[in-house]
């Protein structure tokens, strides 16, 4: 099976090479990365975060499936984390945060705009998104950090009212670790947690990350890059905050949902992840789109597969929250 049309065009633009340049052989390539990495170059990732926080739909656009929305301020642990919250038109039920993914290192509440408005829509609760703190200027644990600041915000001002949590690639290492921590920190008030495409092994790499290690967008080198970004020492990389896979108990935690993407170096991470929860008595789905690559959320516009994974995880979210 080939990825779609749309998706081999993105790909042959994003991996043509100017004419007279080659790529390392496979060999010389790092196995493993380098911790931590050296600090970029600020002009560099300034226009990296520029170009990749633009929203993937015209916000306007995007918002007509809403009642409204509007950023706010978190007051957690003496200091503010910004956010942008999603309310959905009708009756209302719950609510979910979500954290973006970006490697650790870019996107934020901008960039998944969209996603956002069409989870509010299809969950029928109010979603929280966060813009939690980048790396390399802050790296881990700060964004686990931050994440479960802000939940443990909104479920001491929400009281009773139910909650779930979600997140895309780096988002849903952030969602997957938050919904072990909720486990001691908020038990029973997490209701369920959605994970597109997230990172969960660490330095353990299952087969799929060597056969997409080059030319589907997100590559060993990139991945190998992020983690020296987020990661000051070799033994983060088996922190479970990290590597959720690596937790100690995987029982009692909160009905799972997890997407992945056939063409994706992180595809059997999710799988493994719903065999371990399902062997250790959760509840987990798993919706596999074979013909995508990572981050095909942001293609919801115009790649089908984005919307129903967009649609789908909208109704397990509904369905977590009501009951």
């Amino acid at each position: 099976m080939k990825p779609t049309l749309g998706i081999r065009l993105a790909l042959f633009f994003i991996n043509r090479k100017p004419r007279g340049r080659s790529s390392a052989p496979p060999q010389e390539r790092p196995l493993v990365p380098e911790v931590p990495g050296p600090f970029p170059d600020e002009a560099a990732l300034e226009r990296l975060r520029r170009v990749t926080d633009r929203p993937c739909f015209p916000v306007g656009l995007s918002s007509l499936r809403l009642r409204r929305w509007q950023d706010i301020s978190l007051p957690v642990a003496g200091r503010s984390l910004k956010g942008r919250v999603f309310r959905p038109k009708g009756n209302v039920k719950g609510i979910v945060l979500f954290l973006h993914g970006g490697g650790f290192v870019h996107c934020g509440v901008r960039s998944h705009h969209g996603i956002c408005c069409r989870l509010a829509a299809h969950s029928k609760a109010m979603v929280v998104s966060l813009d939690y703190r980048l790396a390399p200027e802050h790296r881990f644990p700060a964004a686990i950090d931050d994440a479960q600041a802000a939940l443990q915000w909104i479920a001491e001002t929400m009281p009773g009212v139910p909650l779930a949590v979600a997140g895309d690639s780096a988002g849903g290492t952030l969602a997957a670790g938050l919904g072990q921590w909720a486990r001691e920190a908020l038990p029973q008030r997490i209701k369920g947690q959605l994970l597109f495409y997230p990172a969960l092994t660490g330095a353990i790499a299952p087969e799929s990350r060597f056969r997409f290690a080059q030319g589907y967008m997100l590559t060993e080198d990139v991945m190998n890059w992020y983690c020296g970004q987020v990661l000051s020492q070799y033994r983060e990389l088996f922190d479970p905050r990290f590597s959720p896979v690596l937790a100690e108990s995987l029982t009692d935690l909160p009905p799972a949902m997890t997407v992945t993407a056939g063409f994706d170096p992180l595809r059997d991470e999710g799988g493994l992840y719903t065999r371990l929860l399902r062997d250790n008595g959760v509840r987990a789905e798993h919706l596999h789109y074979p013909r995508m690559i990572h981050g095909f959320l942001n293609g919801y516009s115009f790649l089908k597969d984005g919307q129903r994974a967009l649609l789908h995880g909208g109704r397990f979210l509904r369905s977590v929250l009501r009951g």
